[in-house]
């Protein structure tokens, strides 16, 4: 189950990298928008929360913790 779980927020996981991307640098002719990473942030939780907190707020914060919630999927399909 955990296989299954791994690849399936590995997916969510492209598609919000590619949606973010696309709004940020207007591909495929669609607008510049800044809230095209908000398909991250329900991905990330808890680490975008607690970067929030002791003041880390960038891009690169929501891009890489869904990784770490990635990796604690895949030590868990793994173990």
């Amino acid at each position: 189950m955990m296989k299954w779980l791994f690849w399936i927020f590995f997916g969510f996981y492209l598609l919000s990298i590619f949606i973010f991307l696309t709004g940020i640098f207007g591909w495929f002719g669609e607008p510049q928008d800044p809230l095209s990473g908000i398909f991250l942030l329900p991905l990330g939780l808890p680490w975008v929360l607690i970067g929030d907190q002791i003041g880390l707020t960038s891009a690169a914060l929501a891009i890489a913790s869904p990784a770490i919630n990635l990796g604690i999927l895949f030590w868990l399909w793994k173990r």
